[in-house]
Parts: C-alpha cells; sequence; structure tokens
C-alpha cells in the first residue's frame, strides 16, 4: 500500500515535471513499503542514492526549462535546490560510514521537502511560463534534457 498518493494539487500542469514529480514519490513510496516489510535497514542506501540521482536529473531538467524561457526567479529556485540534495548526500554518507539512518525521520524529511517544494517553488513558475507561452500539457517535453 503506497503511503503518498498523487494527488491533483502536486501538479504544475506541465506533464513530464510531473511525471518527475509522480517518480519521486514513488522512490517514496518504496521506501515506505521497505519499512513496512522490515527491510528498510537493507535498502535505504540504495534508494537515498536512486533519490540523489533522480533529483539531479529533474533539477537539471527544471533549471534548463527556466533558461530556455529566461525564468528571472531561477537563481533562487536552484538555490531551494541545495538543501535536499546536501541532506540526501549528507545521510548516504552516514549510512555508508555505519552511522546508521533513522528510516521514519528520513522518509519524512524527504516527503515534506518534496511536498513543500511543489507547492511552493514550483508552482510559483507556472503563472511566469505561462505568460511565456509556454505550452502546457500538450508538447511539454523539453527537448534536450
Amino acid at each position: 500500500m503506497s503511503m503518498f498518493e498523487w494527488d491533483p494539487r502536486f501538479s504544475v500542469e506541465i506533464e513530464e515535471i510531473d511525471r518527475q514529480h509522480q517518480k519521486l514519490f514513488a522512490l517514496l513510496n518504496e521506501l515506505y513499503d521497505a519499512m513496512q516489510e522490515g527491510h528498510a535497514d537493507e535498502v535505504i542506501g540504495k534508494i537515498l542514492e536512486r533519490v540523489l540521482d533522480y533529483c539531479v536529473y529533474h533539477f537539471a531538467y527544471e533549471e534548463k526549462l527556466f533558461a530556455v524561457h529566461g525564468y528571472p526567479g531561477a537563481a533562487m529556485h536552484r538555490a531551494e535546490h541545495a538543501p535536499l540534495t546536501a541532506k540526501t548526500k549528507a545521510l548516504a554518507e552516514r549510512l555508508q560510514e555505519g552511522q546508521g539512518v533513522v528510516p521514519a525521520a528520513t522518509l519524512k524529511f524527504l516527503y515534506d521537502w518534496l511536498a513543500r517544494h511543489i507547492l511552493g517553488a514550483d508552482k510559483a513558475y507556472v503563472p511566469y511560463l505561462q505568460k511565456q507561452g509556454f505550452a502546457f500539457k500538450l508538447g511539454s517535453k523539453l527537448t534536450g534534457v
């Protein structure tokens, strides 16, 4: 059973970004499922690595979108990405060093950050892109990313 269900309130009306956000939700659900089955300690390092890798991909996609459309809030938005990347890297390093990570706390941090970021910073760029004529829903894939 999934703990984190995709909800239309998380949609930024850009299919590719919504799909990427849904992938991040799926990774969190994978961790939750492992916790429910008592296997979190065995898989958390791998899942954190996948979260980190996917965040790098997703953030690059957003930043390319901002560059193409001249989004004036790009630097501020990029700065919001840094804490998630840093925290995820730190958690992964602690795990590799054998210091252990509390999976429930990790899951809560990741979900809280993702939900806040989507509902705040990500939703903030939507009106700007609409004014720039970005094609929402149809043709929303960004070439070269």
